[in-house]
C-alpha cells in the first residue's frame, strides 16, 4: 500500500484529469474549447477591453496562439476586435452580447459538473477541500 506523500500526487493528477474530462464534455455543446472557454472568462473580467497581447499573457501562451483563440471566438461573435486608439500596433478584445450569454450557460455547465464530481463528498469534505486548495493556490512558489 503506498503512503500518503507516494500516492496523493498520483490522486490529485486523476481528479484533475476528471475534472478536465467532464469540463471539456460540457463545453463542446456550446462550440467551446477549454482555452476558449478560458479565453471568454478572463475576457469578462477586465473593466476595459483588453489588449491581445495581455490575454496572451493571462492565458500563458504565446500571442499567436491568442490570436488562433480570439479568431474562433470572433466567429462565433462571442468576441469583437478593434484597434487599440492609444496604440495602432495593438487590438483591443470585447465580449459580446452574445458571449454574455455563452459565459452564464457556461457557469451553469460548470456548476453542473462540479455538483457530479463532488457529489460523493459532504459539505464538510467539500469545504475542507476548498480551503486546503485555496491555501495551495495562495501558496508562492
Amino acid at each position: 500500500m503506498e503512503s500518503a506523500d507516494t500516492d496523493l500526487p498520483e490522486l490529485f493528477l486523476r481528479a484533475a484529469k476528471r475534472i478536465r474530462r467532464n469540463q471539456v464534455g460540457r463545453l463542446a455543446p456550446l462550440g467551446l474549447t477549454p482555452a476558449q472557454a478560458r479565453a471568454l472568462r478572463i475576457i469578462a473580467h477586465q473593466e476595459e477591453p483588453l489588449r491581445m497581447t495581455a490575454l496572451a499573457d493571462r492565458l500563458g501562451i504565446v500571442p499567436r496562439s491568442a490570436t488562433t483563440v480570439v479568431d474562433a471566438l470572433a466567429a462565433a461573435d462571442l468576441v469583437t476586435r478593434a484597434p487599440d486608439p492609444a496604440n495602432r500596433r495593438a487590438t483591443l478584445v470585447t465580449l459580446t452580447e452574445s458571449g454574455r450569454a455563452t459565459l452564464t450557460r457556461m457557469a451553469e455547465a460548470r456548476r453542473e459538473a462540479a455538483e457530479e464530481l463532488f457529489a460523493t463528498l459532504t459539505a464538510e469534505q467539500r469545504e475542507t477541500l476548498r480551503e486546503l486548495l485555496a491555501t495551495l493556490d495562495s501558496a508562492t512558489v
